[in-house]
């Protein structure tokens, strides 16, 4: 998943709607409606990676990596469990939140079905921490009991360390293999940040929280930084993998 270093959530102070509760953010209609779009794609993201870590364990190559996966699927459940009970809480119908962001969440993952264990390991490390990196951006500008939540399910399931070690010891082993999967990472990050984007603008609340009105001074140049973020870490994240950006 992201790594925290390079996210804006982890700045000290926090002003505006960033310095207050659920209770009092959530007086803003707008402010309401962009937290539910937020927690509806998050919680219909979890639900698909752990559909997706499911089914990449049948590829997995020895029992203990398919009970490795399996337990990372565990978690990511657990996580939309989470964010499906917030939702609840809130006073939001889970699936109603989740549905607008379905359609685009499956039309990705069957876009880049991955063609064997490498492959899907790749995506679920490069697909998964970029999204984690937006998300933890846009949880800098959350209420603090919103932005709690969020870098909580954002955790990292182990999937990271994993990924590293078994991608870059089959590199070891077969150095040509490195080539199809950084051309393959490529094709993930630029599919996951065109998805990103087309999500945000079908989603007036969410774009609105992105660009500013509801989002203290996050403006477009700031999105742009923004993305500018996730592009270098991902640079950093194919370093650890062993493969070219």
């Amino acid at each position: 998943m992201g790594t925290p270093d390079n996210a804006a959530a982890d700045a000290q102070e926090h002003t505006g709607i960033a310095a207050q509760d659920w209770a009092q953010a959530s007086a803003d209609p707008h402010y309401r409606a962009a937290v539910i779009d937020l927690l509806g794609a998050l919680a219909y993201g979890e639900l698909s990676a752990f559909e997706r870590l499911a089914e990449d364990a049948k590829l997995a190559p020895t029992m203990d990596d398919k009970a490795e996966l399996a337990k990372m699927a565990s978690a990511e459940f657990h996580h939309f469990e989470r964010l499906r009970e917030r939702l609840s809480q809130i006073e939001a119908e889970p699936n109603e939140a989740m549905e607008p962001f379905a359609a685009a969440l499956d039309e990705f993952h069957r876009q880049t079905a991955p063609s064997d264990w490498l492959e899907g390991l790749v995506k679920a490390y490069v697909g998964d921490s970029i999204a984690s990196d937006f998300y933890r951006e846009v949880a800098a500008r959350l209420d603090a009991d919103t932005r709690d939540l969020v870098l909580a399910v954002l955790d990292d399931t182990g999937h990271a360390s994993f990924a590293v070690e078994k991608v870059r010891a089959a590199i070891e082993a077969e150095p040509r293999v490195g080539g199809r999967l950084a051309l393959w990472a490529r094709r993930l990050m630029g599919e996951a940040l065109s998805q990103a984007q087309r999500v945000v603008a079908d989603r007036d609340a969410l774009s609105t929280m992105l660009v500013g009105g509801v989002a203290d001074g996050f403006d477009l140049a700031e999105v742009g930084r923004m993305f500018s973020r996730i592009t270098e870490a991902h640079t950093k994240r194919m370093a650890a993998l062993g493969l070219a950006a």
